[in-house]
């Protein structure tokens, strides 16, 4: 079975059809349980998300801030495993027909072996991954087994990435170029700034993948401001703080659904 590359290019063709950005949003596998972690993601695409990363929780997410690194700790103590990740991969899309891709860094896939790991998600109807620390250079077996099973690469780049850098970083990705709007781990922030705006005038020079910008974006003003340059915005840990903070699972649904909505707002200010 293919995996579903051509449905996350067509999901950001489409919104770039409609003069908008993308809303991609991120939950981690297994937070609060594996069944609540599906509901959540079913709830941000209710509330209007056009892409999710499902994110496979990781004892060291050196990208993550604090907020997500609570969620993976939680989802870890309750014994997540990667067949339940590829599970909320494929309850996911069989419920919303949208992109799914799986974050993820690299030492969990190269412990399951490539292969099998490409193989079930394309399986499960993945669209790809997002692999924050994989070094392009060492990807090539990643990309041959992507590839074969029709699964996009995302590479993240960043705003210290020297312009000779993104291209080749672009030249080896496929479905979208994540942004990092900052340089940092994940978290909210009063203001995405400049540095995220320039960041994606230099990366679209090097490639026609869309670039889609993550790492601070919490509210529908910063979408909205994110989405005047951007081809998609991320936003995980505002909704991974509306779990958090709920008082109990429903609530927290509630309030992914919520934000989700106004954030899909956001985009489509621009």
């Amino acid at each position: 079975m293919s995996g579903n590359i051509e449905l996350l290019n067509s999901t950001l063709a489409a919104a770039r059809a409609e003069d908008r950005a993308a809303l991609i949003a991120y939950l981690p596998a297994g937070f609060p349980t594996v069944d609540g972690g599906i509901a959540a993601v079913k709830a941000v695409v209710a509330g209007g998300a056009d892409v999710v990363e499902v994110g496979l929780p990781h004892s060291d997410p050196v990208l993550d801030g604090p907020v997500i690194q609570t969620a993976d700790d939680i989802a870890l103590r309750g014994g997540v495993k990667i067949a339940d990740v590829m599970r909320t991969v494929r309850e996911a899309y069989e419920a919303t027909g949208i992109p799914i891709l799986i974050m993820t860094y690299w030492n969990p896939i190269d412990r399951y072996g490539v292969e099998r790991f490409t193989a079930e998600l394309a399986e499960a109807g993945g669209a790809g991954c997002i692999l924050p620390d994989l070094p392009v250079q060492e990807s090539a077996l990643w990309r041959e087994h992507a590839e074969k099973h029709g699964l996009a690469t995302v590479f993240v780049v960043a705003p210290s990435s020297k312009d000779e850098r993104l291209a080749t970083i672009t030249a080896a990705g496929s479905g979208f170029v994540y942004a990092a709007s900052l340089m940092g781990v994940t978290g909210t922030r009063v203001s995405v700034g400049e540095q995220a705006e320039d960041l994606v005038r230099r990366t679209r020079a090097t490639t026609s993948i869309p670039v889609c910008v993550g790492l601070g974006v919490s509210n529908a003003d910063q979408a909205a401001e994110v989405a005047g340059f951007a081809d998609g915005v991320i936003v995980g840990t505002a909704f991974v703080k509306c779990m958090l903070d709920a008082p109990d699972e429903a609530a927290g649904l509630a309030a992914v659904r919520s934000l989700a909505a106004d954030l899909a707002e956001g985009v489509r200010k621009r």
